[in-house]
């Protein structure tokens, strides 16, 4: 940024029209930049502002101190100059010259936008608008307050032809929107090669469009790219930019992909009227990456495939091509959700919510398109807290009661239910009650998951009956229930016996009877496909997107990968398919 400010600086002093007028209120083009920032929550703002003779000054002062005494502070400051100027040179002490004089302090001064000057009293909170004008003995300074400014600019560590690159931004007083992308790759070496360089310095050449993702051709595999970003906001002001420069080169992508035909179906956004929903268990690095998962759940997989940075190119990709208004993901971890996927799909217009697993390190994850919906609240909620604490759930907590051994087992699960109710952004009388789970996963554990889906649709009925009366629903999730479970069937029907077989599927010693009911009208939209997680042990139907039959239609099932591509590597995951499991993707209407 000060390399910048030095150059106008000497472009200012290069021209002698451009010295300014008598006047207090000089030409805007004759001004240099003094930089304000300041936040409410801090008790110190700080300014920025380079001096005539070149010399950066960085000053932090109290908000509530009177302007005054940072006027004076800062004439202390343009005396003194870059280096002690009043000292005696190293020359002027060998030949015995006098020393110089003490310098005289500057005139320092502080104009409003309109040209009144600023109280000595005025605090500096109040004092530093942006607009304002600095006077600094004969220099002028435009007061910029909290100009746009970037914190951080990333790159992902793993780069593949044909996969968007998404670089993460973090900004202050700043919208990545409303940011400035240029990107550019390598020069290729050797003789008779491009000779000309760019503004990002010789060795590299501009290679796309200016937008904020990237996706590199084959032709750049083996060069690396760099990002020059330059922080905007929604006033169409722009801060100093930054770079960043890719750690390694464009590697060459898998070639096609599970999820490519799947996307000539999804090439468009939905219509105003639709909705298209995602749900996705897209595998935890937590559980991808264990000697257990290489050896055992997943010896067919080539290593470099279960690699995070490897997968999140391919569910990037994946995600993205889904033009997805409510994408609802499980076993995401929590860096993966900060560091990936959020800035990726905030990129695409989705917006996203975490919640995490207290036990773990993953969690779930919903996104919403920011074009058709806003958030109105959010019910997120762990089972097993919610089961001892909210009087939802006392009457069940206490039937529970009678069988400790499940209770105890219940209460140990660290599941989690994400509730969001969401609102039209072209209709507000129209909201949606989103749910996303991903109950325990034990095959003999059918008992526990009856009990954790009877908290989660007392928890929905809360939100969808009683916050929100008579919301629709869409209920998405890894269920671990195949369509035989006695889970399924509670969803769907309504209503699980005493006597259904999973209340003994822990053994006779963790048996557990009892009847329960809800009052929704829900069905599977994508049917009961014959498998959603095809690993190499087992395949079944685990995954389901649950709709509210009386308020929502389906209008459009997303076909699965076919028997062949899903078994082209053995199984999943594969170097052309990154999780265990295979999204559910499907466009409903309201009725």
């Amino acid at each position: 940024m000060w390399q910048r400010l030095r150059s106008a600086l000497r472009r200012l002093r290069g021209s002698a029209a451009a010295s300014p007028p008598a006047g207090d209120r000089p030409p805007a083009g004759a001004m240099e930049r003094a930089v304000v920032r300041c936040v409410p929550s801090e008790p110190k703002l700080s300014l920025r502002f380079v001096l005539p003779d070149g010399s950066a000054k960085h000053m932090q002062r109290d908000q509530a101190e009177p302007l005054g005494r940072a006027l004076a502070r800062i004439a202390t400051n343009a005396a003194k100059g870059p280096s002690k100027a009043a000292k005696k040179s190293k020359k002027a002490r060998a030949e015995g010259g006098p020393a110089g004089e003490a310098a005289a302090l500057p005139a320092v001064r502080l104009f409003s936008r309109d040209g009144a000057p600023v109280g000595a009293e005025v605090p500096n909170a109040a004092a530093w608008q942006d607009g304002s004008v600095l006077h600094i003995g004969d220099a002028r300074y435009r007061v910029e307050r909290n100009p746009p400014a970037l914190t951080g600019l990333q790159l992902p560590r793993s780069l593949l032809a044909g996969f968007p690159v998404c670089p993460k931004v973090s900004a202050e007083f700043a919208a990545p929107e409303h940011c400035l992308f240029r990107w550019y790759r390598e020069r290729r070496p050797g003789p008779g090669g491009e000779a000309a360089g760019s503004e990002a310095g010789p060795g590299w050449v501009e290679a796309a469009a200016a937008q904020r993702v990237f996706t590199p051709s084959n032709a750049l595999v083996g060069l690396r790219l760099k990002l020059r970003c330059t922080p905007g906001d929604g006033a169409q002001r722009y801060g100093p930019p930054c770079e960043v420069e890719s750690s390694g080169p464009v590697e060459a992508g898998p070639g096609a992909c599970t999820f490519d035909p799947r996307h000539l179906y999804t090439g468009k956004l939905c219509g105003e009227r639709a909705v298209r929903a995602v749900s996705y268990n897209i595998l935890a690095d937590t559980y991808a990456q264990t000697e257990f998962s290489r050896t055992v759940l997943y010896p067919y997989c080539a290593p470099y495939a279960l690699e995070l940075d490897y997968r999140q190119n391919l569910l990037k990709k994946e995600l993205a091509g889904y033009n997805a208004d409510l994408i609802c993901l499980q076993e995401v971890d929590k860096s993966v959700f900060v560091d990936s996927l959020a800035p990726a799909l905030d990129a695409f217009g989705l917006e996203g919510l975490f919640k995490i697993k207290e036990k773990q390190h993953e969690g779930l994850a919903t996104f919403y398109r920011r074009a058709k919906f806003s958030l109105l609240s959010q019910h997120d909620i762990a089972f097993s807290d919610a089961l001892l604490s909210d009087p939802l759930h006392k009457e069940l907590c206490d039937r529970l009661a009678k069988y400790p051994l499940v209770q105890e087992k219940v209460l140990q699960r660290s599941s989690v239910l994400q509730v969001s109710v969401l609102q039209s952004t072209t209709d507000p009388s129209r909201k949606i009650c989103v749910a996303n789970t991903h109950l325990y996963w034990h095959p003999k554990g059918g008992n526990i998951r009856l009990i954790q889906i009877a908290v989660a649709l007392s928890h929905i009925r809360h939100v969808a009956c009683d916050l929100y009366p008579s919301i629709p629903i869409i209920f998405c999730g890894d269920f671990n229930s195949t369509p035989s479970s006695g889970t399924y069937s509670f969803i769907s029907s309504g209503r699980v016996a005493e006597d259904h077989e999973d209340w003994v599927s822990g053994g006779e010693d963790e048996r557990c009877n009892m009847a329960l009911r809800h009052p929704f009208q829900l069905r599977s939209a994508c049917g009961e496909p014959a498998y959603t997680n095809y690993v190499g042990g087992f395949h079944g139907c685990l995954d389901y997107i649950f709709i509210d039959r009386t308020a929502l239609e389906v209008e459009q099932v997303i076909p699965l990968p076919s028997h062949e591509e899903v078994t082209t590597h053995q199984a999943l995951p594969s170097v052309s398919h990154p999780s265990d499991h295979i999204a559910l993707v499907c466009d409903l209407k309201w009725k």
